[in-house]
């Protein structure tokens, strides 16, 4: 990270900057601070951001070096906005806006070579980010087609299930109307001697009556 040594008798500046030589960034960041409340200042703004980044702050760290970066300051400071810029966005694998910052930082001092590799990472990272993504995009295709497969294939085979069921249900309503409409062959050959043995009955009860009309008829003509 650049950090921009402050040339200020502003007490809470130059205490930060000591607190952030000596690692204390928390501390460094609260002097940043009561500076910017005290009088706006775009080098303890600047300051402010260096020292959120150091303690991976990065979303808080990018408003800052956003901020100064839109400031009328000099090219040499908008260059190091847009480069720490930059970082706090890769820090947030915002490839593609951090893309844009090192390409703005390189425009205003096109000599950095740490920006310019940055430019190029930042680059790289987009690709594998896009390709990344565009494999999930795949998988995920693939993952709702294998489903879409499985709900189909499962519904088709509660259908056949269905089917077979319902075809079981009317074979097996057939069979009992058959059994009910037909009659064994024993229950037609027990029926058909009943018949046979009433008839037989009533053939002999009329023989019977008639043997005996006829016997009466004989006994009155005899008279």
């Amino acid at each position: 990270m650049m950090n921009i040594e402050a040339q200020t008798d502003k007490g809470f500046i130059r205490q930060g900057n000591n607190d952030f030589k000596k690692g204390e960034y928390s501390e460094a960041e609260i002097k940043y601070r009561k500076s910017l409340d005290k009088e706006y200042n775009t080098k303890a703004e600047f300051n402010l951001g260096d020292a959120l980044y150091k303690q991976n702050n990065f979303e808080e760290a990018a408003k800052a070096f956003s901020s100064v970066s839109e400031r009328n300051t000099t090219p040499e400071i908008e260059a190091n906005s847009y480069y720490n810029l930059g970082n706090s966005l890769m820090a947030q694998e915002k490839y593609a806006e951090a893309f844009e910052a090192y390409k703005k930082s390189l425009k205003l001092n096109p000599d950095d070579e740490d920006a310019r590799y940055n430019l190029e990472y930042a680059r790289w990272k987009i690709i594998k980010q896009q390709e990344q993504q565009n494999q999930q995009n795949k998988n995920q295709q693939n993952q709702e087609q294998q489903q879409q497969e499985q709900q189909q294939q499962e519904q088709k085979d509660q259908q056949q299930q269905e089917q077979e069921q319902q075809q079981n249900q009317e074979q097996q309503q057939e069979q009992q109307q058959e059994q009910q409409q037909q009659m064994s062959k024993e229950d037609a050959e027990r029926m058909l001697q009943a018949l046979e043995n009433q008839e037989k009955e009533t053939m002999d009860e009329l023989n019977e009556k008639k043997a005996a009309q006829m016997q009466k008829r004989r006994v009155e003509k005899d008279w």
